[in-house]
């Protein structure tokens, strides 16, 4: 995380937005409205639509709704363009939607007579819906709809194409009517970050979503869900609405859930969390003990156990050499002092320097075996993710399953991926933050050390603004993580990493901005995230060398949001 610690990986060429995209939010229909695409569920095979070079078929796994879906398979030097003309009603204002998975997948409609519009989303392995409205001009009686990829990405899958408004008079397929709201709901299993609900199956629903004390926290298509990222011996309030291409059902009635009590050493982790790397060793910053940590960080991760002669298998050595004759005795006793205090003490794999595998079954086990060693040993409350050269998601799930059901419900799980590493839902990081999710504590993304990267909006944003921080946080915020799972991580001083370094008052403004809307820049998430779990900092030990100015600015902070 630091010069010393950090691999400068950039990603600059492959990071080109040829569009500014925008989204919105669902429409609701009218009674008077009506579906205007023709073959919306793609029934008639290709009928009705045509697809650039060949790149369109249709298929019947996986379908959202009906008995087939477009699959679309765009190559290098085509985006898998797939068109219907539409017949409109002049001076109308229709919503445009469509179910997407797969790969990045557009949704788009031209020769509006106004402005065109068009949305999208990264992609995905579930059936995410798309949405935009647009205004035909005085005369325009007809538009054009489409749907595309991204040149020489994954094949993409579409399927229940609306575009709902006035009859425009081209024929039409029958629209879905608004569902009512789900009966039966329920809590099924609570443990001291989570909570299990289920309900009844809603008629015409083609997905739920979960409301947390009347805010959204996750869109699900069955009928069961598991809110994370809860604190412990906390009450919580739930409700669940049905959804379609028509829009969405009242809420259910509400259920109150209350999270057991912390099976770990101290109190548990607050809503609102701030995280620093302590170093184990010196390379000019400030050396400290663990007690010498300022109170504001309520997650300390000891950086770095060391990978062994072991495949998946890492040890611990204090560098008591390098920490001014700091013994292991006087380690622990700090991180049993830190735990008292209502603290997180975790053990960090990875860093710059950091060769550890977990790319095999014999690998994974011998990772929990080994983490959970050190636990026992030093007394550790979990483990760090901080692989910069790579991880095997299916592995490393397995390996963290494994430590998870020898630690407990109390056991804390910390990532911090490069900026890279979280574009897409498809990379190995994102996809082991998403297959753990249900016992995931936080990813905080490093928002330094980085080139140029796409937003969720699909605009470039570079390093060293809120911006950046902001709309890079919202691809995870938007593609699965709960917000409570989301921190923002940045390096304490200029000299904490080669490049991002921004003030703490940039940091303070993105957090505003994620959690209440205010203090942002141009960027403007598509809703706000009251329960933005917080920050982290590269490294404790840069902080105490810049009289602790990150902390004192950003902690209090993080300690103040909603």
């Amino acid at each position: 995380m630091s010069p010393h610690r950090r691999s400068l990986r950039l990603w600059s060429g492959a990071v080109t937005a040829a569009l500014a995209l925008t989204v919105t939010t669902v429409g609701q229909a009218s009674a008077a409205d009506v579906n205007n695409a023709r073959n919306a569920g793609f029934e008639s095979g290709l009928s009705d639509w045509t697809c650039s070079a060949g790149s369109g078929a249709t298929v019947f796994s996986p379908v959202h709704s009906g008995s087939a879906a477009l699959r679309a398979t765009p190559s290098g030097q085509d985006n898998a363009r797939c068109a219907q003309t539409v017949r409109v009603k002049p001076n109308a204002t229709y919503t445009l939607g469509a179910w997407v998975r797969g790969g990045y997948a557009y949704l788009g409609v031209t020769g509006t007579g106004t402005t065109d519009v068009s949305t999208w989303t990264p992609d995905s392995s579930s059936w995410k819906q798309l949405s935009t409205t647009f205004t035909t001009g005085s005369s325009t009686t007809s538009v054009t709809v489409y749907t595309h990829g991204w040149y020489g990405q994954a094949a993409y899958y579409a399927d229940d194409v609306s575009v709902f408004g006035p009859d425009g008079g081209g024929g039409t397929d029958p629209g879905p009517t608004i569902p009512s709201a789900p009966g039966g709901l329920n809590v099924s299993g609570t443990t001291s970050s989570s909570v299990s609900l289920a309900w009844n199956a809603v008629s015409g629903a083609t997905g739920y979503t979960v409301y947390r004390d009347g805010t959204k926290v996750t869109a699900v298509s069955g009928t069961s869900a598991t809110v994370t990222g809860l604190a412990a011996s906390t009450s919580y309030s739930f409700q669940v609405t049905a959804t379609n291409g028509a829009g969405e059902s009242p809420k259910s009635a509400a259920v109150t859930a209350t999270t057991n009590k912390p099976n770990g050493p101290g109190p548990a982790l607050p809503k609102h969390a701030v995280t620093g790397y302590w170093q184990n060793f010196d390379n000019g910053a400030t050396v400290q003990k663990l007690a010498d940590v300022q109170a504001q960080y309520d997650i300390i991760a000891v950086a770095f156990a060391d990978a062994t002669s072991t495949p998946g298998a890492v040890t611990f050595t204090l560098d008591s050499a390098g920490l001014g004759g700091y013994t292991v005795d006087q380690f622990k006793a700090d991180i049993r002092a830190k735990q008292a205090a209502g603290k997180k003490v975790v053990v960090s794999v990875g860093g710059e320097r950091g060769t550890v595998a977990v790319n095999d079954a014999a690998s994974a086990a011998n990772f929990a075996n080994s983490v959970y060693a050190l636990m026992q040993t030093y007394g550790f409350d979990g483990v760090d993710i901080d692989l910069e050269n790579g991880l095997n998601a299916t592995y490393m799930t397995q390996a963290l399953r494994s430590l998870s059901a020898k630690a407990g419900s109390s056991l804390i799980i910390t990532m911090a991926p490069q900026t890279i590493d979280m574009q897409s839902t498809s990379n190995s990081y994102f996809q082991t933050a998403l297959n753990i999710k249900d016992i995931l504590t936080v990813v905080n993304m490093q928002y330094y050390n980085s080139g140029s990267m796409l937003g969720c909006d699909g605009k470039v944003y570079s390093q060293g603004s809120v911006d950046f921080l902001t709309a890079l946080a919202c691809i995870q915020l938007e593609g699965g993580l709960a917000p409570s799972q989301v921190g923002l991580g940045l390096p304490a001083s200029t000299r904490g990493a080669g490049s991002g370094y921004v003030s703490p008052s940039v940091v303070n403004n993105a957090l505003d901005c994620l959690a209440k809307g205010t203090g942002c820049g141009s960027f403007k998430p598509p809703r706000t995230y009251p329960d933005l779990r917080g920050a982290m900092t590269w490294s404790t030990n840069w902080d105490a060398t810049a009289g602790n100015a990150w902390s004192n600015a950003v902690g209090p902070h993080v300690h103040g949001l909603p």
